[in-house]
């Protein structure tokens, strides 16, 4: 099982090389991360963007222009359609989000000429380096679905699950987020929680362990689960989060990375090919292992779905 950034960026490297579509590659920390996946034999750059904003910064990182394509577009928009369509038409392997909108990033995902639609519901899911808890911590989902309601979280979790599977956590613990441990009527969140929980006893979640409504701090504290008589397999040792809405998981996020100084990268799953999602502001580091986490889902073949059960009178 994989536990920190180090063990992503080495178990990325023991596959082949990747080529990652960059969708506006025009900020030296963008520059930085593919240089640096390159020299780790991990990643190779198609570039998108400005060639003269490109080509200096560079220069100025030291990354070698000789044997890499920069295919030179103004337009934001459509440099992440084409950097869409070359991983579509399998030109590149990965799609990154550079220094771009991500609602524009996200349009030129979903677009249905040009971008990566596969069947599956998209979502985005952090990994955050939580050493003090001996593991990684998947959050999601606070950078794509807005509200999503209890079929589109069932999704979610699927995608979620997949994933932890990647860094090899077998049967992953998710855990349903809320503002309280209780279910109450009146918290929407805390009944959608409930009813995953029920759908992951009937069997409706393969190869997971879902619970909920939990509070942050007995989803992933023994010791708060303890005191507040939470019991099960779940709880306190949640391996996935599960958060209400993309303001909660953004949140929570970007607490753990700037307030916390903790390391994080971000990936969308469901896409045809996956796809690095990361903040205009993130650094090259939370950048380069957001491209060996793309590279580790792009070595292993997806199966399982949720299972929705049909009514029959």
């Amino acid at each position: 099982m994989i536990t920190s950034f180090e063990q992503i960026a080495e178990a990325a490297a023991d596959y082949p090389v990747r080529t990652v579509a960059v969708a506006v590659a025009g900020k030296k920390p963008i520059i930085d991360a593919v240089k640096t996946a390159m020299r780790m034999e991990m990643a190779r750059p198609l570039l998108f963007g400005r060639r003269n904003v490109i080509e200096p910064l560079a220069e100025e990182v030291g990354l070698d222009l000789a044997e890499i394509e920069i295919i030179d577009e103004s337009d934001d928009l459509q440099a992440a359609r084409q950097a869409a369509l070359a991983v579509r038409d399998g030109r590149a392997d990965l799609l990154m989000k550079g220094h771009v909108h991500t609602d524009d990033f996200l349009r030129a995902v979903l677009d249905k000429e040009t971008g990566l639609r596969s069947g599956y519901v998209m979502s985005h899911v952090f990994i955050l380096e939580t050493l003090d808890r001996g593991r990684l911590t998947f959050i999601t989902d606070g950078g794509m679905n807005i509200a999503p309601d209890l079929t589109t979280k069932g999704d979610i979790i699927m995608n979620a699950v997949y994933l932890a599977r990647c860094f090899g956590i077998e049967r992953p613990r998710v855990g349903v987020l809320a503002a309280v441990e209780v279910v109450n009527p009146k918290m929407p969140a805390t009944v959608e929680a409930a009813a995953l929980g029920t759908m992951a006893a009937r069997h409706q979640f393969p190869d997971c362990i879902v619970d909920g409504p939990f509070a942050l701090d007995n989803a992933v504290s023994v010791i708060a689960a303890d005191v507040k008589g939470i019991t099960g397999d779940v709880a306190g040792n949640c391996d996935i989060l599960v958060v209400p809405d993309i303001e909660a998981g953004n949140i929570l996020v970007k607490s753990f990375t700037f307030l916390g100084k903790g390391r994080s990268a971000g990936v969308v799953v469901g896409a045809a090919a996956p796809v690095i999602l990361t903040s205009r502001a993130d650094s090259a580091e939370a950048r380069l292992y957001s491209i060996a986490t793309a590279v580790l889902m792009a070595n292993l073949r997806r199966s399982e779905r949720l299972k929705i059960g049909r009514v029959h009178f």
